[in-house]
């Protein structure tokens, strides 16, 4: 049966779209400033900014034909076949336009040919070509969903042309934008210093001893670097999993009147630049210390460096980390329907047995992901290691000093990173065997009227006992370290001054408005580029998890650790993969804001989908099936029946991915350029000058800005409403924690 409409439906308009990029985008060159738009006719008859049609007939490169034709091709089969002939069209121009167009971009560089043989032979190409620009990338996604729609024609995806094209999509990037970069960069490790395979260089770097060494046990030495990491990856992600779970019971199930504040106080480490929590602990504990100092004064301790140790980084992390864990168990906790716990009490369940035999079994998805997302943190943590590790090694250090030390050896550092990646894979498989395939479905489709109770009381004091006096000394690390940015000089002159505010963030009047200070271009290229990366890795994050928890296709196993690998390498070996994969064509980023920016998406992207994941778990799939059954497609099941569902998660993805790329500096310090500077790199350039109160007072600056984009985001997305009564709720709440004084 042929298409009714006119324009062939969702894939002509794709078709149409990749049309239009070929004729009115410039194919070659991404450039940030969108020069190209100020003189519009250059894409008609200038080489550097000419369409794809301009680029082929008239600058000798016909090899941009095969996939100039393919989205003509695909137009037309769509209003002269049936469905599945149009499938058959759909996937094979589009698969022929992708071949052609992936295959000429790496086969032909900015000289020609690649293979310097080809272009010094018969075959020499009188001209080469650049890396892809906007018309390019338009084209490339277009035929991308074009290969999508076609494959659901033809059957697979059960015919779901959404889920179809989505997975597309999604798996090309990831394997662009991860899996090629940083397998390209693992694969240094077979090869030996003059760039050979070598299989025995590569068994040496892998077995050193340096890496697993046990002489711990006897006291003699440390231990190898890949222990030091385990057991600190284990230790925080455990810590944290606790701490998290702790804070949302007392914000979601106890306290009411303070539960803005313990909310501001857990997000605090995780909106402040990582040099702070460091900074603050070594006021606090380092050898000048206050602890070190009072120790001497009282009991004339000499002062020590014992907090630079697998101590100091392991507290460190603690504080770093665990507002990541309470982000994903709000999220979950927020999620379990109080049905069950209800139907428990009516069955006069003692609160702590309910809280035991229902509560925590429903939370094991959120604790499983929040262990794994704290154990990969952890492991490629950088900057706390290399601030108060000390003679404290991990792999992460190792790796950046084996890329930027005296010595450069990439080859060790790729072996290094091979071992991270394989700690990270272990641990997400013992998480999907200790999950199974057990229920943890708290929501369906039923109304839900219910009230949760409050915690029991046993857990309540637990809870208050130690989730009150963390958030205190974390107030305590950030008192010390901002009142830094208020003094003229730390150790010498404690005189109150606003000069580094000044100095960073001065306005002057000439004419109007100038922002003289000199963080001020940092400050709004960090913005611009992590304002526009957090939508886009919340979105991608929760399309994924709803792939991975909804559909079933093969290879499923394998996307989800792709989407995952990001995490399991440090951000310095991300940074420098993106270095080596994005310098050339097809795909030629280096030096542009875009490639920040991508890194920001899909360094960030594990925690968007872990906090998905946990999500869908707990909502019945019969929502999705009611809203088909009655005539949705599945983008609109997902848009009015699954979405305002997950805006808890959608809450953690936001905040993390802005914050994060906002405060990041491992795995885009080797990205940043004059042109795109970013807030942390100006900073550490400040601290390397020893300019310690204009770094302290950017950093003050950075963070109330983070608090104010976290609430201004939980206020545009808002509370998820699951029937309850609130009000009531909280009525309870505080009747439950006013009993023991009326007592």
């Amino acid at each position: 049966m042929k298409q009714k409409n006119w324009f062939g439906g969702v894939p002509g308009c794709w078709a149409m779209l990749a049309i239009a990029a070929s004729a009115l985008l410039p194919w070659y060159g991404v450039q940030d400033d969108f020069s190209w738009l100020r003189d519009f006719g250059t894409i008609f008859h200038d080489e550097a900014s000419a369409n794809a049609w301009l680029q082929a007939a008239e600058f000798q490169r016909p090899w941009l034909f095969l996939p100039l034709i393919a989205p003509l091709v695909a137009l037309g089969g769509l209003f002269l076949c049936a469905r599945r002939g149009q499938g058959l069209i759909l996937l094979g121009s589009a698969g022929v336009g992708l071949t052609g167009m992936l295959g000429a971009g790496y086969a032909i560089g900015v000289q020609g040919w690649v293979w310097p043989s080809l272009q010094l032979g018969p075959m020499a190409l009188p001209v080469g070509q650049f890396g892809f620009g906007w018309g390019a990338a338009l084209m490339l996604v277009s035929l991308l969903m074009l290969l999508g729609i076609g494959l659901a024609r033809l059957g697979y995806f059960q015919g779901n042309e959404f889920v179809s094209a989505a997975v597309i999509v999604c798996a090309a990037a990831l394997i662009l934008f991860i899996a090629e970069p940083v397998l390209k960069s693992l694969s240094n490790a077979l090869l030996d210093d003059m760039g050979q395979f070598s299989a025995a260089d590569a068994w040496a770097r892998l077995s050193s001893s340096r890496v697993w060494s046990l002489r711990c046990v006897t006291g003699d030495q440390s231990c190898g670097v890949a222990w030091n990491t385990l057991g600190l990856a284990l230790a925080t992600a455990t810590g944290t999993t606790v701490l998290g779970t702790l804070l949302a019971l007392l914000t979601e199930r106890s306290l009411v009147r303070a539960k803005l504040l313990v909310r501001v106080m857990s997000m605090l480490p995780i909106v402040t630049p990582p040099f702070v929590v460091g900074l603050g602990l070594i006021l606090l504990f380092g050898r000048a210390g206050l602890v070190n100092q009072a120790l001497e004064l009282l009991f004339g301790l000499e002062p020590s460096r014992w907090f630079y140790s697998a101590k100091g980084v392991w507290l460190a992390q603690m504080i770093a980390f665990t507002p990541i864990s309470y982000l994903m168990m709000r999220s979950v906790t927020q999620a379990i329907a109080p049905t069950l716990e209800e139907a428990a009490q009516t069955l006069r369940a003692k609160p702590m047995y309910a809280f035991i035999s229902i509560t925590l079994p429903l939370l094991a998805p959120g604790l499983a992901n929040a262990f794994l997302v704290g154990f990969i943190e952890s492991m490629s943590d950088f900057g706390n290691p290399i601030v108060v590790g000390g003679q404290f090694a991990v792999l992460s250090t190792e790796i950046f000093f084996a890329i930027v030390g005296a010595q450069i050896d990439p080859g060790r550092a790729a072996s290094l990173a091979v071992i991270l990646s394989a700690f990270a894979l272990t641990v997400f498989t013992l998480q999907r065997v200790a999950l199974g395939k057990a229920s943890y479905t708290s929501m369906s489709g039923k109304g839900d009227n219910g009230i949760p109770p409050p915690l029991p009381a046993p857990v309540r004091r637990f809870a208050m006992g130690v989730g009150m006096p963390w958030l205190g000394f974390t107030a305590i690390i950030y008192l010390f370290a901002f009142a830094g940015g208020f003094v003229k000089l730390w150790g010498r002159d404690y005189s109150l001054t606003f000069e580094h505010f000044h100095t960073a963030f001065g306005l002057e009047w000439n004419g109007g408005i100038v922002m003289a200070g000199s963080a001020w271009h940092s400050l709004l290229t960090t913005v611009r580029l992590a304002g526009a990366a957090a939508p886009l890795t919340a979105l991608m994050g929760l399309l994924i998890a709803y792939l991975l928890a909804r559909v079933k296709f093969r290879g499923q196993n394998v996307f989800e650790f792709g989407a995952l690998l990001a995490f399991a390498v440090p951000g310095t070996v991300l940074g420098v993969a993106y270095v080596t994969a994005f310098n050339v064509p097809p795909f030629e980023l280096s030096g542009t804001g875009l490639i920040i920016m991508v890194c920001f998406v899909f360094r960030n992207l594990p925690v968007s989908i872990r906090a998905g994941t946990a999500a869908f778990k707990q909502i019945d799939k019969s929502l999705d099936e009611a809203s088909s059954m009655l005539g949705a497609s599945t983008l609109t099941t997902l848009r009015r029946a699954v979405l305002p569902l997950l805006r808890p998660a959608l809450v953690a993805s936001l905040v993390y991915s802005f914050v994060r790329a906002m405060t990041t500096v491992s795995s885009v310090i080797f990205l940043v350029s004059a042109e795109n500077e970013l807030a942390t790199t100006f900073i550490i350039g400040r601290v390397g000058n020893g300019e310690y109160g204009i770094a302290l007072a950017y950093c003050t600056v950075l963070t109330l800005l983070m608090l104010a984009a976290t609430g201004l985001i939980q206020w545009l997305v808002g509370e998820r409403s699951l029937g309850r009564r609130k009000q009531l709720q909280e009525q309870q709440q505080e009747t439950a924690q006013a009993a023991p004084v009326i007592s």
